[in-house]
């Protein structure tokens, strides 16, 4: 009797260690799973089988050095020592994010009810969204460079993304010695339109989230891609201006920036195309006059809400035959009910509606049944 207990006692622990080893192979696949990036340069993601190595290599302009972050499951021993790297335990499930840029990329993965607090909140605009912080299920922490730190201990978050202009993260190095978790998200840095949306990888990689964000990206980039190749068939190309007067300067988007490269893919014929700036071109009003008062198209003319208050900001913009042909659009007229801009909080995500935008004013006759998604039309 004594030797069946025994042998069934062995086979109970057997059975038991075995149990647990597939267990903890199931985490490691279900929160390792495998990641390409196709267009994203600010990130890198590396599976080493029981843990997950980011590095962001871009986290704001002129960075020093890149930022490592090392994903292994909770309940688990750090893989090894690191002064640099910072260790996260995954899968995350309580998150405060920084930027609206990362509230559709938590909604379209389902992770939204992951989020527990925002700077600011008046600017997410997403309904869904919204009514979480209705419910007081996401709080409220200031400014986005300035995080009450008082509330975000009382949320007790396991991770912040955050992110930076200048490189100074003083605020977030406070919080992170508190034991909180601290990643520097770098999406705004990126120049290609999807490899910003590929951002939408790195999030998941936090939440285990890889495989629904491979799905999402791949729709994105299917449309986005079908819209420019079918773009690449008309002849026509029409002169594009952008941008506006601010104070006594017209920033323009230089040729190589995130702007020029939806003008480029929708076909038009983007009038500083040829300039290799990222960011914007200040340029004299008279020099842009010069250049663009026949332009055929004026996308992205700034905040005003009509053609009327576009003139009451400046009365040379009557001067341009796109004011005078009313072919000037903005995609700053949607908001939310709090005054956030849906092109700022979604845009990023979702590229392809704003390539279809800008095919659908430049070549209206490719996209018959298309409604303009960010944009409007000025009258």
């Amino acid at each position: 009797m004594r030797s069946i207990l025994l042998l069934l006692s062995i086979f109970f622990m057997y059975t038991s260690c075995k149990k647990i080893h597939e267990e903890a192979d199931q985490l490691t696949v279900m929160y390792f799973a495998p990641q390409q990036i196709e267009y994203a340069k600010g990130f890198t993601i590396k599976n080493h089988g029981t843990y997950k190595e980011i590095k962001v290599t871009t986290p704001w302009p002129d960075a020093k050095e890149e930022l490592v972050y090392i994903l292994h499951p909770k309940g688990t021993e750090k893989p090894f020592k690191s002064k640099k790297a910072v260790f996260v335990e995954v899968p995350i499930e309580r998150v405060v994010v920084t930027s609206t840029t990362d509230i559709p990329m938590l909604e379209y993965l389902n992770l939204e009810n992951k989020l527990v607090g925002f700077p600011h909140t008046d600017y997410i605009s997403s309904e869904k969204t919204r009514a979480l912080i209705d419910k007081g299920a996401i709080k409220e922490l200031g400014k986005e460079y300035n995080l009450n730190t008082e509330i975000v201990l009382e949320l007790s978050p396991e991770m912040i993304l955050g992110f930076s202009a200048s490189g100074d993260t003083k605020a977030y190095d406070l919080i992170q010695k508190t034991g909180i978790s601290v990643v520097m998200n770098g999406s705004w840095m990126e120049e290609h339109p999807l490899g910003r949306a590929e951002w939408i990888k790195f999030i998941a990689a936090f939440f285990g989230k890889e495989n629904k964000a491979e799905k999402v990206f791949h729709k994105i980039k299917k449309d986005y891609n079908e819209a420019l190749t079918l773009a690449q068939n008309v002849t026509r190309s029409p002169t594009v201006l952008s941008g506006n007067m601010f104070k006594d300067v017209w920033h323009v988007p230089g040729g190589n920036s995130y702007v020029a490269k939806f003008l480029k893919d929708a076909n038009t014929n983007y009038l500083w195309a040829d300039t290799q700036k990222t960011g914007s071109i200040a340029l004299s009003f008279e020099s842009v006059l010069e250049k663009a008062q026949n332009a055929d198209l004026w996308i992205g003319s700034g905040n005003s809400q009509s053609l009327t208050e576009l003139k009451e900001k400046n009365h040379q913009y009557v001067l341009f035959d796109a004011f005078k042909n009313k072919t000037v659009y903005s995609s700053t007229l949607k908001m939310g009910v709090k005054g956030g801009l849906i092109y700022y909080e979604l845009g990023p995500m979702r590229p392809d509606l704003i390539l279809k935008d800008i095919i659908q004013i430049a070549h209206p006759e490719l996209l018959t049944d298309y409604e303009l998604y960010f944009f409007e039309k000025l009258n």
